[in-house]
């Protein structure tokens, strides 16, 4: 009886294309418009080193113009226009599955389709697993370092003042000042979804395929419940467009997929194991790397978190995101 095996179906060049298209497209977040593919980042990528940096011009201030005259000697005096870097890092990812478990997989019309449609599910969750991390990180170093001035923090208020509202996110919305009408996309906890739902906050429309889209006050509504939650408290972060750059690549040297052979496993059975490589790069918009705690080659997601590994180096209304910690 012929046997379909991972060496049949993964065709190395296809399979590489299709993870690193699909796992960054497909991912809410991408759709949500609050990361976008970046091609500086990917050029980045394929150079050596375990970050880059990204420089930037800042803005031109709000000095008041020069009143013009007719006097020959009045000569105005240049402004300095001032640039800023971030220092973004690199991260060098790798996952692996027995054939044992894609088994299952194996048995379809589209093998191949099957095998790369959960492996590049895989990535775009992780993806959104590095994304919330890093939230989490550039969040306590916002309160630790900035004064919090990104965020409206309700949790510690009594009754209904401590609760997730429509004007409470307003609020938070406000901390970006002028540019509060930038921010296009929310993410929350499932349980605060749920109480939005209760609420009557959530916008459903219909769609013609069947489907329907829901929006928060006209904003994109993603889900996580990798969101920051303690002790009764929850995170809601509020997203401009292309909050995140983002970039992903196949290694330099080493294999993107890779299907190992193993003879004998299995007391000579054999065993055939899937290797996937990808290299990340996932950056907020204003925000630095630091490098202060990392224990290995690439941060970990823990270490995504850490508030002393980010530092802010844009002004605040010139990063469009705002956070809001409330009890449901």
């Amino acid at each position: 009886m012929a046997v379909t095996r991972l060496a049949d179906v993964v065709k190395p060049d296809v399979f590489t294309a299709y993870i690193l298209q699909n796992s960054i497209e497909k991912t809410h977040l991408a759709q949500s418009g609050i990361i976008a593919a970046n091609a500086e980042m990917a050029a980045q990528l394929a150079a050596g080193a375990d970050s880059f940096h990204t420089p930037f011009w800042k803005d031109l201030g709000d000095d008041e113009a020069d009143i013009t005259s007719d006097d020959p000697a009045r000569h105005s005096t240049p402004r300095k226009r001032s640039a800023g870097k971030q220092i973004t890092r690199k991260s060098y990812l790798h996952a692996s599955w027995s054939h044992m478990n894609l088994a299952a997989e194996l048995s379809g019309d589209s093998p191949d389709q099957g095998i790369q449609e959960r492996i590049a599910s895989y990535w775009q969750r992780q993806t959104q697993r590095r994304l919330v991390a890093s939230l989490a990180g550039i969040l306590a170093d916002n309160i630790a370092n900035d004064g919090g001035d990104m965020v409206n923090d309700i949790s510690a208020k009594t009754g209904t003042a401590a609760i997730f509202s429509a004007a409470a996110v307003i609020d938070a919305a406000a901390t970006l000042g002028d540019s509060m009408r930038e921010l296009q996309a929310i993410a929350m906890h499932s349980k605060t979804y749920q109480h939005a739902l209760k609420s009557d906050l959530i916008q459903t429309m219909p769609q013609s395929d069947g489907g329907f889209i829901q929006t928060f006050r006209g904003l994109g509504i993603v889900i996580d419940d990798g969101l920051p939650s303690d002790a009764g408290k929850y995170t809601t972060v509020l997203f401009g467009a292309a909050s995140f750059g983002c970039a992903m690549s196949a290694p330099r040297k080493a294999a993107a997929v890779e299907v190992e052979n193993v003879p004998s496993a299995g007391n000579g059975g054999g065993q055939h194991i899937l290797h996937s490589r990808v290299n990340l790069a996932l950056h907020p918009l204003g925000f630095s790397w630091k490098e202060a705690s990392v224990a290995h080659e690439s941060p970990s997601i823990a270490e995504l978190a850490m508030a002393a590994n980010w530092d802010r180096v844009c002004e605040r209304k010139h990063v469009p995101l705002a956070f809001l910690i409330h009890k449901l």
